[in-house]
């Protein structure tokens, strides 16, 4: 009988990191899972999930690995302590959830509401861009259309800004859109400078 035909349990090996390393030979006991094989580095803090065949699922966490390096005809091993989670203890182990947010004032909410206002604040070059631009357009004597049509654009652009970082297509295309006067082209390229 050879000794990996005693590896009748399969285990998913969860790593701190996140890792999964599934369907792993292994041979499950009361307070100690056996692995043979040197290819995995098991630590404390890693969980092991052994799937039965009748659906059952159980959770143990690694206490203390001890590896044994092959030794004769014995194949390296793992002798691993483990203590075994009930439901709530494994949810809580497995359930790790990695948010990656950005921009001006992200938040997350988890199961929650948020009541809250977002108040975010402007780079002081963006907004003294888009305030010089205001004012070259008002005082720029275009007829009422333009001078509406140029502050939807000035709104539009502050707009990007607050909403987090804006594209720079975007934000190109609309300084393009605006009108070439002096004042609005040099605030224009403060804007793009600060992106």
């Amino acid at each position: 009988m050879s000794f990996e035909s005693m590896m009748t349990d399969k285990v998913d090996l969860l790593k701190l990191d996140g890792t999964e390393l599934p369907g792993l030979k292994a041979s499950v006991q009361k307070n100690k899972i056996h692995l043979f094989g040197n290819s995995v580095l098991i630590e404390p803090g890693d969980l092991m999930i052994r799937k039965a065949s009748n659906g059952a699922e159980e959770t143990y966490e690694v206490i203390n690995p001890v590896f044994h390096e092959q030794f004769g005809g014995i194949p390296a091993n793992y002798e691993i302590e483990v203590k075994k989670l009930g439901i709530p203890e494994a949810k809580q182990h497995i359930q790790s959830i990695t948010y990656n947010v950005s921009g001006a004032g992200a938040r997350v909410n988890h199961q929650s509401v948020d009541n809250s206002v977002n108040t975010t604040v402007l780079d002081s070059t963006v907004e003294g861009g888009l305030s010089t631009i205001r004012e070259e357009i008002e005082r720029s004597g275009l007829p009422k259309a333009e001078i509406e049509a140029a502050l939807e654009v000035v709104d539009e652009l502050k707009q990007q800004f607050e909403a987090g970082k804006p594209r720079k297509s975007i934000v190109s295309a609309l300084i393009g859109a605006l009108p070439s006067i002096a004042g609005i082209t040099k605030a224009a390229g403060a804007i793009m400078a600060a992106l």
